[in-house]
């Protein structure tokens, strides 16, 4: 993704039934973005006992520093095919991200990026009511 000429990276999280766990838009695709992306998408949900990686050579030092850093065991798996539920997930992002031109700026890119998944969560039914908090307090939670 392109922000004022300049790369960007969306790092997403789905889980083996296609529901997304976590997203971020970072400026650098290094360890020290991965790392941030993993503890996110932990710190809001469980630790998982296997993550499956496309072959950016960021994550797979970032889950490796993680497993010695906490002591867990993450199985790290690079199967081409089994990185397919992400893509294929995020294929609905980049449709709509191709079709505007560009974002003027990281702010813009971040906000509308953040819009977009929480609809798309919502239309794969991840945005449940419950008695406990508005459907704005849920769409908050999601988005932090």
């Amino acid at each position: 993704m392109r922000v004022k000429g300049a790369w960007k990276y969306l790092y997403r999280a789905v889980d083996k039934a296609g529901a997304t766990v976590d997203f971020l838009l970072t400026v650098r695709r290094d360890r020290k973005a991965a790392l941030g992306f993993l503890r996110k998408a932990i710190r809001h949900n469980a630790t998982p006992e296997k993550i499956t990686i496309d072959k950016s050579g960021a994550n797979k030092p970032a889950i490796e520093s993680h497993n010695t850093e906490h002591k867990v065991g993450i199985e790290i798996r690079q199967v081409k095919y089994l990185n397919n539920i992400v893509e294929q997930d995020h294929r609905a992002t980049k449709r709509l991200v191709r079709s505007m031109l560009r974002f003027k700026s990281y702010w813009s890119a971040a906000v509308t990026l953040t819009g977009i998944e929480l609809m798309h969560m919502t239309r794969k039914g991840q945005l449940l009511l419950t008695d406990e908090l508005s459907r704005a307090q849920q769409c908050y939670s999601l988005a932090q």
